[in-house]
């Protein structure tokens, strides 16, 4: 795929040199309803940033503020250093978007289609590559869109997105409806354009393709976020799940060790969680007679699930009353 050429540094606004997506304090709040309750969050320059949450975090209201589709009730939202609701038309001039539910001109073909969207952004030379990226995820161009399957539909969104050349590109849920082999070419797609210098921020909660493309993540819980870090190093903080069969009887005082939580045993197999010193915990563990080890780095979902699972009684409540429309 050709990717294009680097992306412009971003502007002004007092924001990081680097910062592409800077929010600050921002809430979005619908009648008494609070969806997004004071986020802070900054995207830099050339990374791939998942935005990871269930159906109903905030995601999509987040994204939906950030484009200026809906007002925020508090705080600051800056795109490139300009605000998002001032400078909506400049900021999205620099942007590509496909969002979660896309509508399109059923009676025209996919070419005529997108042809009239890239007229609309004065990007009429572009495409050549909007027919590259068409023939990468096997679209086809000629088609009625009302004759599209849903994998296709999602193509037409990505197609669009991409395909003007954007410094940033907001992608809501980008892989659903895609088959496992497209979802492959998205990923491709998605670090040239990293190479190329532009930045992607993607909503989902698809925790597998998180993992596969992000550097960084954000977790956002019932409109709140309750983290952000770099994909290794979060992996790194929740631990390696350690396994390990003993050929004799092992006492399982002697597995309680510093830098061990989560210990289970079935019979002579002990399963636990290290968080640290794993070199002194496996050294402890080799002292015995072993039949069989295993270490594995927790997954993305793994590491979800555990931030999900100690959610507050109160927060609960929140989302069984609909604490949240996005």
């Amino acid at each position: 795929m050709d990717a294009g050429s680097d992306a412009k540094a971003p502007v002004g606004g007092g924001q990081a040199p680097d910062a592409v997506i800077e929010l600050r304090g921002f809430v979005k709040n619908y009648g008494d309803v609070e969806a997004v309750r004071g986020i802070d969050l900054t995207v830099n320059k050339g990374e791939v940033f998942g935005f990871l949450g269930p159906n109903g975090a905030g995601k999509t209201t987040t994204i939906r503020v950030m484009m200026d589709f809906i007002r925020r009730t508090e705080g600051v939202v800056n795109i490139f250093g300009l605000d998002s609701e001032k400078m909506s038309l400049e900021i999205r001039r620099r942007i590509g978007y496909q969002p979660g539910e896309f509508g399109l001109y059923e009676g025209l073909k996919v070419r005529e289609f997108l042809r009239y969207l890239l007229d609309l952004r004065g990007a009429s030379d572009k495409e050549p590559r909007m027919e590259r990226l068409a023939a990468f995820f096997e679209l086809p161009l000629d088609r009625k869109i009302s004759e599209l399957s849903k994998g296709n539909r999602q193509k037409v969104g990505l197609v669009q997105a991409f395909m003007h050349k954007p410094e940033l590109v907001i992608l809501d849920e980008p892989t659903s409806g895609l088959d496992p082999l497209m979802q492959q070419r998205f990923y491709k797609l998605a670090r040239e354009e990293q190479r190329a210098g532009r930045t992607i921020f993607m909503s989902s909660h698809l925790l597998a393709e998180v993992e596969h493309i992000c550097d960084r993540v954000a977790i956002i819980r019932n409109g709140r976020i309750v983290l952000v870090d770099d994909l290794n190093v979060l992996k790194d903080r929740v631990g390696k799940v350690l396994t390990v069969t003993f050929d004799d009887e092992v006492a399982i005082e002697d597995m309680e060790m510093e830098g061990v939580s989560d210990l289970e045993r079935e019979n002579n197999t002990y399963k636990m969680t290290v968080h640290s010193n794993i070199d002194r915990v496996i050294k402890n563990v080799a002292s015995h007679r072993v039949q069989s080890m295993t270490v594995e780095t927790f997954s993305l979902e793994e590491l979800f699930l555990a931030l999900y699972r100690d959610k507050a009684p109160d927060e609960a409540i929140d989302d069984e009353d609909g604490g949240d429309v996005g």
